[in-house]
């Protein structure tokens, strides 16, 4: 049985060090999770460090863990960004979770023309918090070492920037002539992938972004909640993070 995921500040730690968990991430923990002294938990910093250890103490507020082991992993690469069109309802909590659990390394809510879900004032924070949250708890469920980041609602001018500055950039649309399938990933350390809207991208989007990026991925069109788990598969098939 695998052991439980909690975030914890081991960043820099060594075998032998006690490490105390506070907050939420512990009330989680001991209360939710009921996890009790003498259990072995692993605690994630989020940024590539693992710390297994053997829990000491508890309360309702702290959790205390005697590390026994540390695992520091590389970064992922090539890197993987989804600017993500924001979903309406539960289907944007949707992408964000499995995009999370796949691999992904960074997702962008963006504000499409045509996005069903609107974001402003306190709504904002509240969505954003929201997909921070789902990705948080998605990370540890899948047990990455790395969570994602998820930034701040961009808008087409900063989505534009991110696609110009990736080794590999790939704008979903069903009408693209090449195929996800055909694009080269030789040398390729930064991709992205763009993902419409369930009303679609805009032709004056789709120019922005410019017409070398957008690919179609086969006959089905898939919702905006899918496309982009369906995407980041495709592609992370064909490198070393899944061999």
């Amino acid at each position: 049985m695998s052991l439980p995921v909690f975030l914890g500040p081991v960043t820099g730690v060594a075998a032998g060090a006690t490490v105390v968990v506070e907050g939420d991430e512990a009330h989680h923990a001991v209360v939710v999770r009921r996890t009790r002294v003498g259990e072995q938990v692993v605690l994630v910093d989020g940024s590539g460090t693992s710390a297994t250890g053997v829990v000491t103490e508890t309360s309702k507020s702290a959790l205390t863990v005697s590390v026994s082991s540390v695992e520091v992993a590389a970064a992922p690469s090539p890197s993987l960004t989804v600017v993500q069109a924001i979903p309406k309802g539960d289907r944007a909590e949707l992408a964000v979770e499995v995009l999370t659990e796949i691999g992904t390394d960074r997702i962008v809510p963006w504000a499409a023309s045509r996005s069903v879900g609107v974001w402003r004032g306190e709504r904002a924070a509240k969505s954003l918090a929201k997909w921070r949250a789902t990705a948080r708890e998605a990370g540890k469920q899948s047990r990455r070492a790395w969570l994602p980041e998820v930034t701040e609602m961009a808008t087409t001018a900063e989505v534009v920037a991110l696609v110009e500055a990736a080794d590999l950039a790939a704008v979903l649309h069903e009408s693209a002539t090449t195929s996800l399938a055909s694009v080269s990933l030789d040398g390729v350390s930064s991709i992205v992938v763009v993902v419409g809207p369930e009303g679609g991208i805009t032709p004056e989007e789709l120019a922005a972004f410019g017409a070398g990026h957008v690919v179609r991925m086969g006959e089905p069109v898939l919702r905006t909640s899918t496309a982009g788990v369906a995407a980041v598969a495709a592609l992370l098939s064909r490198t070393s993070r899944w061999s």
